[in-house]
């Protein structure tokens, strides 16, 4: 009867044991510098970053912002700024969640790089590999003149113009996915013929398993490679949906596993839990119902989708800049890291205002090549990406930095003003 206790004391003791280890481990974070000048930057120059949020709060530009820096690997700045919700006076967390949007994209890239580097995937694959339905795709072109195959950059669904179909010049390749050079579903005048087929949307019930092969009946805006041209909401989702092929798991379980628990990200997900809601930031004058309120999706896109925090983003540009690695944890290789953050597109990549220069694109995030062409506050090889709502994030592996802004006004000169305060707060 004792040993029998005694047995079930000692299994209770362990128990507890290896959960307090597991909460340990969940809970390491990126350990902060004893000053900034530890780690070569200014202590009184940071506080800038705050002035200028503070400054843009009070002229109306944005109600709240979270702002974090880390360098050399370790934290010298972590501030909430201004408001998460207007209408009930509530002041911003360090902990508040943020709807992604694009920021999503970067995690797509990381996990398509870990199915490169482990040989499961190659660049050069054409989709139709995975997805037959990508076999034999055609090109939508202008009409007229029948001497010319033309594909403009934007067209109307609502008012599309005549046009005419060719044959795609050769298959999408997983590079071109990556890269937005694919033409599927980017914008253009294939996208807005597509619209009008009737084709199936995102509801309830819907997966990457009944819409991706849906996606090969598109027609695409050019012809694959020809151009750099963003693919806001689907092309990404390919990727995510050979990435379920080859693992066996769905995709957001795929993350779950290989990056959001070697991170510690423990508070990124595609549907919030219930008992998180209260610390998601609300936008006055904006209907947030269809972010807050829709049940819970089964459609886990590698485009968009995700929510998070400053903490968590943190986390995962500090394992790109220190080459692939967190914690003791491993994701990528360097060679990888460099890989997926340098320019892969030539001189195609113009942004999606078509008027970026001094920059290029790799998988998934832009890079910086000439700075001060770019008029970046970045340094030559930094990389990076953001989100609709104003989330950016970048890793600048030049001066062993990274920063992310979680906003959810997409307020271009707040973010601008952020880049500009971490830089000059550089001093060695």
């Amino acid at each position: 009867m004792q040993s029998t206790i005694l047995r079930t004391l000692l299994t209770s003791i362990l128990s507890f044991t290896l959960l307090f280890i597991g909460i340990s481990v969940s809970a390491q974070d990126i350990p902060w510098a004893s000053s900034a000048e530890e780690v070569g930057m200014s202590t009184d120059r940071l506080q800038r970053i705050s002035q200028a949020m503070q400054r843009h709060i009070e002229a109306g530009n944005i109600q709240g912002a979270v702002t974090a820096v880390a360098r050399r690997g370790k934290l010298v700045h972590f501030e909430a700024h201004g408001l998460m919700d207007v209408d009930n006076n509530r002041p911003m967390q360090q902990d508040n969640i943020f709807i992604m949007m694009s920021s999503t994209k970067p995690v797509l890239g990381v996990a398509a790089m870990m199915m490169i580097e482990e040989g499961l995937i190659r660049p050069t694959d054409p989709i139709s590999k995975w997805i037959p339905e990508f076999a034999e795709m055609e090109v939508a072109v202008l009409r007229d003149p029948v001497d010319e195959n033309i594909s403009p950059f934007r067209a109307d669904p609502d008012n599309l113009p005549d046009y005419r179909t060719v044959p795609a010049a050769r298959e999408i390749t997983v590079h071109d996915i990556l890269t937005h050079t694919s033409g599927l579903a980017s914008g253009g005048l294939g996208s807005a013929a597509s619209a009008q087929s009737g084709l199936s949307g995102r509801g309830p019930g819907r997966t990457l398993a009944t819409n991706v092969p849906e996606y090969g009946e598109y027609l695409l805006d050019f012809q694959p490679g020809s151009r750099w041209q963003y693919s806001g909401a689907t092309a990404l989702d390919v990727i995510a949906r050979i990435i379920e092929i080859e693992s066996g798991m769905t995709f957001d379980q795929f993350v779950q596993q290989r990056i959001f628990e070697p991170l510690g990200m423990n508070n990124t997900w595609w549907n919030v839990p219930e008992e998180y809601q209260d610390r998601r930031v609300v936008i006055i004058d904006r209907d947030m119902a269809p972010f807050f309120d829709n049940p819970p999706t089964t459609y886990f896109s590698g485009s968009y989708g995700l929510n998070s925090t400053a903490g968590d983003y943190l986390r995962f540009e500090q394992m790109l800049v220190n080459g692939g690695e967190l914690f003791g944890n491993r994701l990528l290789s360097p060679r990888t890291i460099r890989m997926m953050g340098s320019n892969q597109v030539g001189d195609l990549y113009q942004g999606i205002s078509r008027r970026v220069v001094g920059q290029g694109f790799g998988y998934t995030v832009s890079v910086v090549e000439d700075p001060i062409v770019a008029n970046s506050r970045r340094s030559t090889g930094a990389f990076g990406w953001g989100g609709a709502f104003g989330t950016r994030s970048y890793t600048d592996p030049a001066e062993e930095l990274t920063a992310v802004l979680m906003l959810q006004q997409p307020y271009g000169p707040a973010q601008s003003d952020f880049e500009n305060a971490v830089q000059q707060a550089i001093i060695e």
